[in-house]
């Protein structure tokens, strides 16, 4: 059975995630002070955990929602879920959700699967319920209730750095996600799981493209995984010996949710844009393109056919011959397409928040970037099933990381003034490549580094970007090792009950 077929793996102890050794006393701790958490809150033991890890994405950045493949790996740093079923007898209908974090109080929902989601007032249990509404979404589809509604209670632990571009959100929901549904007595395919997650996010107002969640539920232990979408596979990827990943945090805060209109969003309206403008100068009647083309992936077949008539296969080149490189404004488009924007996103909240704060719009870089970057990702993992030595793939892999921050920085325009900072760091302290990772705007860079350097370049990166940063107050030096740390693949989601 394909690995994305599996359901998610059920265990009675922490050995199977874990490991041996440290990390396993560690973990050992967490689940303690997660389960003591909840006797507090609610006076009885949960009846199982869920968790699930935050990830990485080491190459294809902004290119998921856009239908293209992407190449992340899960990251030790999960969220762990105590989950309890609240009594038929108990009066109050609620979900109730404590966090062992004194930083986030304890949020009380009704117990409505229908219940609006609401985004002007933004608290971190909306997560979770995030969770809740797509599991009862998920169960009508199977033409079932699961017995829902009826009350939960929850305490979450996190380790993702919040804001990090290392997927926190992700991490919480498909935990949460996983956990109701365990506490149902089901469980589902991953690929379904993914999905469903996936799905769940976008009641936060996120148009997200399902990496996130994809990885957090099928990471295997040492493996970093090329993720398809429209149905989800992944596929194995081993990277080759002598090389590690270092995170190393910002401390640029990226907020997705808040600012997702002038910056998330707005890409993924822009590649909408980019993506019906290309269909129509290539020939679509442009009722057509409006109603049929969602993505550059879509297009992409009409500019490589192009392309094919000028002696090559690149859809850039489709491109640079359509597409003008200055602004776009509003009524620039509208003029093309023959029809008025707000109408072509009638049914998105989320995109007519864009289209009211956007200026304008910068097709031409937005479609460069995605159609290079899908191609990167295919690069990357075509250099990892050559026959070249390890030394040379780890360099090649590299370059292609570079790359692409310089396509995410120029093209995507999505780094930010300590992102950039960090990435001449990490390069100049001797990564073979370094690069934003994430929705940026902040959060994390991922660098890749030579396993006999790397006590080294933890030690400058630390001098050269963190050691200002402790002695202004931003971070405490206890805290390093949230920010700045090597990480191997890790596994993926998980239920235990002990």
């Amino acid at each position: 059975m394909a690995h994305e077929d599996l359901p998610i793996p059920f265990y009675s102890s922490l050995d199977p995630v874990y490991g041996d050794g440290s990390l396993l006393e560690e973990a050992q701790i967490r689940f303690q002070t997660v389960k003591a958490k909840f006797v507090e809150l609610f006076g009885r033991e949960p009846q199982l955990y869920a968790r699930s890890p935050g990830r990485v994405n080491l190459i294809g950045e902004h290119i998921d929602y856009e239908g293209y493949s992407v190449l992340p790996m899960a990251i030790r740093q999960d969220t762990i879920v105590a989950i309890g079923k609240r009594d038929a007898g108990e009066s109050s209908k609620e979900v109730r959700i404590g966090n062992v974090n004194p930083k986030y109080s304890v949020c009380t929902y009704p117990a409505d699967p229908h219940q609006e989601v609401d985004l002007k007032n933004h608290k971190w249990g909306h997560y979770f319920i995030c969770g809740y509404k797509g599991i009862y979404d998920y169960a009508k589809s199977k033409g079932t209730d699961f017995g829902l509604p009826f009350g939960l209670d929850a305490v979450v632990d996190g380790t993702v750095p919040t804001g990090s571009g290392l997927s926190s959100s992700a991490a919480l929901v498909c935990s949460a996600t996983i956990a109701i549904m365990a506490v149902l007595d089901n469980n589902f395919p991953k690929k379904e799981i993914a999905q469903l997650t996936c799905e769940c996010e976008r009641y936060i107002g996120t148009q997200s493209g399902g990496m996130d969640q994809a990885i957090s539920v099928m990471a295997k232990t040492g493996f970093a995984e090329l993720i398809d979408f429209n149905p989800i596979r992944a596929t194995d990827v081993k990277l080759p010996d002598g090389g590690t990943f270092v995170i190393a945090h910002s401390l640029a805060e990226s907020q997705k949710a808040v600012t997702a209109a002038t910056n998330y969003n707005n890409r993924v309206v822009e590649c909408r844009l980019a993506a019906i403008v290309l269909a129509i100068k290539l020939g679509m009647a442009a009722n057509d393109a409006i109603s049929k083309v969602k993505t550059l992936s879509d297009v992409e077949g009409l500019c490589v056919s192009f392309a094919g008539k000028h002696g090559s296969s690149d859809p850039c080149f489709a491109v640079k011959a359509h597409l003008k490189e200055e602004p776009y404004t509003a009524e620039d488009i509208e003029k093309i397409i023959g029809a008025n924007l707000t109408s072509i996103f009638a049914n998105s909240l989320s995109s007519l928040d864009v289209l009211k704060a956007a200026q304008h719009f910068k097709i031409f870089q937005r479609a460069s970037h995605v159609y290079s970057e899908a191609k990167r990702v295919y690069s990357f993992r075509d250099v990892v099933l050559s026959k070249l030595s390890d030394d040379d793939k780890l360099k090649k892999l590299g370059e292609l990381m570079n790359e692409s921050h310089s396509s995410c920085s120029v093209l995507y325009e999505c780094s930010c003034p300590e992102l950039e900072e960090l990435v001449k760091i990490c390069r100049d302290n001797g990564a073979l490549g370094a690069r934003l990772t994430g929705a940026g705007w902040g959060g994390c860079a991922v660098a890749l580094v030579k396993e006999s350097i790397l006590p080294q370049f933890i030690q400058n990166v630390k001098e050269s970007f963190y050691k200002s940063r402790i002695e202004k107050g931003v971070i405490r030096k206890d805290d390093i090792g949230l920010y700045l740390f090597a990480s191997k693949p890790s596994s993926g989601a998980a239920i235990f009950k002990f």
